[in-house]
């Protein structure tokens, strides 16, 4: 059996422990909990996986894309008998994680886009490319085959918190220079499995949208002094240093952002207090969203922190974009936003900081 290691981060108070366990096919799955893991390992295959695929230069966008043609292939929409994130329960279907029961887990994605492996890229005249280097893994937030990060709890967002942030490091000391934890969100993000669970892709290089906060940090920008500016009318609640509020220049209808009044390149320069209540606003922010749109939201959240080498004046926030402009009608990113990258914003601002006020917890 292998070893139970506690974390150094106790948010709460609670220590978590982490348990590593190789798979058969040779990817990496970590079990995370307020108690150690030391259930018994089910059945388990191992079938080929793909080892990543390439990146391509687009010389007039000058960013990196990512080529991956197995993941066309990847698990689609599977009956609930057939949940590939649920436990391994005895005389039951073999899953991806080979244990009765957990608390979180994160393991290797089966079709990751980037790999440490990556080996492989076309030789195109004209057209760089290199192999797809990185790493993608998969969060599974609870045994249960449904639920939201506001359903499972303040001490199970707490797992999760310390998991990133141990996922964050071992990200970097794998040679990610960046690390984007994320989750999509309902069938108009187009989400193709429902059991509660994020992702954590690492880049070897910056992405083009991330480099531009890069920048406009390094070059002044002051966000502290923006969320003071905008938490009196686009606030939407402030818990021991950290903000939750709707940005003033929001693309998206009913964007809404987390982070702390005080600048933090990222997580893992936060306080113990501040990320207990990053967990709680990851949990308020989902129920806020789904009570506004009447059913579970379609959404994309994601960590947006400094990369490995540092980022001067950089300040961490998490980011929800709704995809939804009202219950039942989606915001569909068309010709003028992908063409041009300019949004056409349904819902101002001002609207959507009223309407998720509204909504907001009694206590």
């Amino acid at each position: 059996m292998s070893e139970n290691i506690a974390l150094d981060r106790e948010i709460g108070g609670k220590t978590v422990y982490r348990r590593e366990h190789r798979k058969a096919d040779g990817r990496l799955l970590q079990l995370y909990g307020h108690t150690p893991h030391e259930l018994a390992l089910q059945s388990e295959s191992a079938d080929p996986i793909a080892q990543g695929g390439e990146i391509r230069h687009h010389p007039m966008r000058d960013e990196w894309n990512v080529y991956a043609a197995h993941r066309q292939n990847r698990t689609f929409k599977p009956a609930a008998s057939d949940d590939p994130l649920a436990p391994t329960r005895v005389g039951g279907p073999e899953t991806e994680i080979p244990f009765e029961d957990f608390e979180l887990a994160v393991f290797e994605n089966k079709f990751a886009a980037f790999h440490p492996s990556a080996s492989d890229a076309s030789a195109i005249a004209g057209i760089a490319a290199e192999p797809a280097k990185g790493a993608c893994e998969v969060v599974v937030y609870s045994p249960k085959a449904s639920g939201s990060l506001h359903t499972i709890g303040q001490d199970r967002r707490r797992v999760l918190i310390t998991a990133l942030l141990d996922r964050y490091q071992a990200m970097f000391d794998a040679g990610c220079e960046y690390v984007l934890p994320f989750e999509n969100r309902g069938d108009e993000v187009g989400v193709t499995l429902h059991h509660p669970h994020g992702q954590i892709y690492g880049f070897q290089r910056v992405p083009e949208i991330q480099q531009r906060a890069i920048d406009a940090f390094a070059g002044g920008y002051d966000l502290a002094a923006e969320i003071q500016a905008a938490m009196p009318d686009y606030g939407l609640g402030e818990k021991d240093g950290i903000a939750a509020f709707v940005p003033r220049f929001a693309r998206f209808p009913y964007e809404a952002w987390i982070a702390p009044t005080a600048r933090r390149a990222g997580p893992w320069e936060c306080s113990d207090a501040e990320l207990d209540a990053v967990a709680y606003w990851l949990g308020e922010m989902t129920r806020r969203y789904d009570v506004l749109f009447d059913g579970p939201a379609a959404t994309m959240m994601a960590f947006h922190a400094a990369p490995k080498s540092g980022s001067e004046g950089y300040h961490f926030t998490v980011q929800f974009y709704p995809l939804l402009r009202a219950k039942g009608r989606v915001k569909y990113l068309a010709s003028v936003e992908q063409h041009t990258g300019t949004f056409t914003v349904d819902v101002m601002p001002e609207s959507a900081v009223e309407a998720l006020r509204k909504v907001g917890a009694n206590d």
